[in-house]
């Protein structure tokens, strides 16, 4: 066997693992999301998850893969190990949306979404950041630096999450009278355990997006691109349990892991540019800007169940801007300009498809329905039949 065989196995074998572990990203947003919604919602948030990773995979196969890279061609592995990998991250960005607007989002309209953003919306911003760049020396044509996609995955998924949810808009008596009602979790160990497989699955989403591991040099950068990802999440833990603990004297679990989710989304831009000691830095501001900007956003009345917004766009917008800031090669207008090109396409484009399809398939359920829960009116099987259902 030639060596250039070998590292083409071992890189194909290494973008495959690095596919299995960004895929259970899928049950951890199905588990954290059913954790943080009420039992009579449980089995539509799984559903609609389930659903997501079958249409959005789908569409980017047909569709989505040749419009973001043009091509299948690939010399360094096989090509189906290349697609494989970047299918995975493509539900991904309608998850970070389908968890804000849970609790009262019909799945069909939601699934016709989810076919257009994987068929269209999301390979046109890989395009015109990691793949075919059709569209080079237009003022769509962007620089910047962004490794697994605080930007091109987190920020989009983020920006179409408020585009649905101005559509949308509140659930039924979330804000009433000038307050805003407070909805527990429902189901903390499935918070706990959803947010766990979430920050498994990022050491093979920005892991895996160094490439290649099939020499020392590249098998250096894998490690520490997985080791200061590991950081940044530990960071943003950290900082978000300090501060509820200042303000409140409490340690609220379901904010701590946000905070962790915060600094893994933060770190996701640049993980292989940073020293050991920057992620603890962005990733304990990513921390504390989930812990500020989650009742920033519902005094606007912004209504998000998982806080995604927070986790998602925010810190997608922070960690793209961390790479100008602390890495001294990349510009921070470049790094600006991408975060504003694609946040602008991103949130248009995604607001003028749901809006459409608004008006042939409403996305909101109506109120009856809400209060009832969505398990009974959108799937027909409720998660916990012998418990009484929460109004």
């Amino acid at each position: 066997m030639s060596e250039a065989d070998f590292k083409y196995i071992i890189d194909t074998f290494f973008a495959l693992f690095a596919m299995v572990l960004i895929i259970f990203m899928v049950p951890g947003f199905a588990m954290l999301e059913a954790g943080l919604v009420r039992t009579k919602n449980v089995s539509s948030v799984l559903t609609v998850n389930t659903m997501i990773y079958a249409v959005a995979s789908m569409a980017f196969l047909l569709v989505g893969y040749s419009l973001a890279f043009g091509s299948w061609e690939n010399s360094s592995m096989s090509i189906w190990a290349a697609f494989l990998f970047q299918m995975a991250f493509v539900g991904k960005t309608i998850n970070i949306m389908s968890g804000g607007v849970s609790e009262r989002v019909k799945i069909i309209p939601l699934m016709i979404f989810t076919a257009v953003m994987g068929a269209v919306l999301y390979p046109l911003v890989v395009n015109i950041s990691w793949g075919a760049d059709m569209i080079s020396g237009t003022f769509l044509d962007i620089d910047m630096y962004d490794l697994a996609g605080s930007t091109v995955i987190h920020s989009t998924g983020g920006w179409a999450l408020l585009a649905a949810i101005l559509i949308m808009g509140a659930r039924k008596g979330r804000y009433r009278d000038g307050k805003i009602k407070v909805v527990p979790a429902s189901n903390i160990p499935l918070v706990v355990l959803g947010a766990f497989l979430l920050w498994i699955g990022w050491f093979g989403f920005n892991g895996g997006s160094v490439g290649s591991i099939s020499s020392v040099e590249n098998a250096n950068a894998v490690a520490k691109t997985i080791m200061n990802t590991n950081t940044a999440g530990l960071a943003g833990a950290i900082i978000a349990a300090v501060i509820m603990y200042a303000r409140y004297k409490l340690l609220d679990i379901t904010m701590i892991l946000n905070g962790a989710l915060g600094g893994l989304v933060a770190i996701t831009a640049g993980p292989d540019l940073y020293d050991i000691y920057t992620p603890i830095l962005i990733g304990a501001i990513g921390g504390a800007l989930v812990v500020f900007a989650i009742p920033l956003f519902d005094k606007l009345k912004l209504d998000d169940p998982v806080g995604a917004l927070s986790v998602h766009l925010v810190n997608g917008i922070w960690g793209t801007l961390a790479v100008g800031i602390f890495v001294e090669d990349i510009s921070i207008m470049a790094q600006l300009k991408g975060v504003v090109v694609v946040g602008v396409f991103a949130f248009v484009s995604s607001y003028i498809v749901i809006f459409i399809i608004n008006k042939i398939a409403p996305f909101r359920a109506d109120d009856d329905a809400q209060v009832e829960g969505l398990d009974v009116n959108e799937v027909g099987v409720e998660a916990y039949p012998e418990f009484k259902r929460a109004i």
